[in-house]
């Protein structure tokens, strides 16, 4: 260790191991380079969280559409049989659409539901985050 007094000491009444401004500051934009790095980091796996919900409730939506389709399909069948045939046949074929249709409405409440939770994708713990940290950076330069 020197004995020698360093350059940057303050008045004669400073303690000798205080950090010079210039530590002060290298420390400062580490530490901030670190928190911002987490920050993005942060952000990003909600955005994949989010992006991976509203893929789910696509899905379930397309599902939905094909019960849907099935559904018309059946209604055709039942409306051909009906008038061709006018026996009990269309009425077995008018149960089946009926239930996929009720099947179709379902899966797409659901499907709904999903891609509404899903939206906006914004990573909202990163941003209330940043706003926090922000506002602690304020506080601290204040005092």
């Amino acid at each position: 260790m020197s004995s020698a007094p360093r350059q940057d000491a303050g008045p004669a009444g400073s303690a000798a191991d205080e950090p010079s401004t210039g530590e002060l500051v290298s420390r400062l934009s580490s530490e901030l380079s670190t928190l911002v790095r987490d920050e993005l980091r942060l952000a990003q796996l909600e955005v994949t969280g989010k992006a991976k919900q509203a893929g789910i409730g696509a899905g379930i939506l397309g599902a939905a559409g094909l019960l849907a389709l099935y559904g018309v399909g059946t209604l055709v069948a039942t409306a051909v049989l009906a008038l061709a045939l006018v026996v009990d046949a269309w009425l077995a074929a008018l149960i089946v659409a009926v239930l996929l249709l009720a099947a179709a409405g379902f899966a797409a409440l659901m499907g709904r539901n999903r891609v509404k939770r899903a939206t906006p994708p914004l990573p909202k713990r990163a941003v209330d985050n940043v706003k926090a940290d922000v506002d602690a950076i304020q506080h601290a330069r204040d005092h």
